[in-house]
């Protein structure tokens, strides 16, 4: 090899490298958010209904669930704790299948199960810009995410 293609094949393979990074951050969000969204992007034939927030533990809340399509009717339900459930709150659900699990629908629950992926998104944003120096990239990235967790805390 020449002695100036050596720092040049460097350049590629850190850029290969960060490139990577970014995706695994991303593939990361998107996994993870998956994980509740797929419950209201692919909601048709599931359980929908209300939810009446009872109380909330560290972790989850705990409320009864009203159907609005024929479900039965569950006294006892819980959903992941956000800052927005306080108990005598009352939110649209769908239950996730062979649970007591709900997920809250609409809009501030679509936002709501994304976070994860805003948060990659701002991650690798980082990534892009400083690492891969494509700052134009990054800047989109991060505005993208920063909105995504914005809308989700004014949704809620």
């Amino acid at each position: 090899m020449k002695p100036s293609s050596s720092p040049r094949a460097l350049q590629y393979a850190r850029s290969a490298a960060l490139g990577c990074v970014v995706l695994l951050l991303l593939v990361a969000g998107v996994l993870s958010s998956w994980d509740s969204a797929h419950h209201i992007v692919l909601a048709k034939g599931r359980e929908h209904g209300t939810m009446t927030v009872t109380g909330c533990g560290s972790e989850v809340c705990t409320g009864s669930f009203t159907p609005s399509d024929g479900a039965a009717a569950r006294s006892r339900v819980s959903v992941d704790r956000s800052v927005a459930a306080r108990k005598g709150d009352r939110f649209p659900v769908v239950v996730k299948p062979g649970t007591d699990d709900v997920v809250r629908t609409g809009a501030p629950g679509f936002l709501h199960a994304w976070v994860p992926l805003g948060g990659a998104l701002v991650l690798a944003a980082l990534v892009i810009g400083g690492g891969l120096r494509m700052t134009r990239t990054a800047w989109g990235t991060g505005i993208a995410g920063g909105v995504l967790l914005v809308a989700t805390f004014i949704a809620l």
